[in-house]
């Protein structure tokens, strides 16, 4: 995939709602806005908050796999970290749902719904797994930015902003 064509995946996010208030490309594109403003020097957690949900678009009706598979389709252009980010942010809401008792009030409905369908709360050795990964602080960012990108009638920065961070 090129930047073009990631770009042009992305456009196609206006279609797809995946049952929220907001569509994807939307979504997106809040995402990325929420950590471009948190942490304006780590590009590629600002690219992962943009490509997150590809998979969705890729792949609609399978909140199980989409982190797989929007990874698989963004990693030869965006890296490995890009795709690790991706591919387990689902399980970062399923590790912050175990180990935040408080975590699961801010998820929308919708995302409660597809809480389960990911697995739901994690057993003790997948808390201890993921927690010991070397870029857990990443991957939580992008999580919570994820589940606050959901503002209706947000105005974040057109797609074709983030244009001259893809490689070209």
């Amino acid at each position: 995939m090129t930047a073009d064509e990631l770009l042009t995946l992305l456009a196609r996010g206006v279609d797809h709602a995946d049952e929220e208030r907001v569509d994807l490309l939307d979504h997106s594109l809040q995402c990325a806005a929420r950590l471009r403003a948190r942490f304006p020097d780590d590009r590629e957690l600002q690219l992962a908050g943009l490509v997150h949900d590809v998979g969705t678009i890729l792949v609609p009706d399978d909140p199980a796999g989409h982190g797989s598979t929007g990874a698989a389709a963004v990693a030869p252009l965006l890296g490995r970290r890009v795709a690790w980010l991706v591919s387990w942010h689902a399980d970062a809401k399923r590790y912050l749902v175990t180990t935040d008792p408080e975590y699961r009030a801010r998820l929308s409905e919708r995302s409660r719904v597809t809480l389960e369908q990911q697995g739901g709360t994690m057993r003790d050795a997948e808390v201890a797994a993921l927690g010991a990964a070397p870029d857990l602080d990443a991957l939580l960012a992008l999580r919570r930015a994820d589940d606050d990108a959901k503002v209706v009638g947000a105005s974040p920065a057109p797609l074709d902003t983030w244009a001259p961070l893809l490689p070209r």
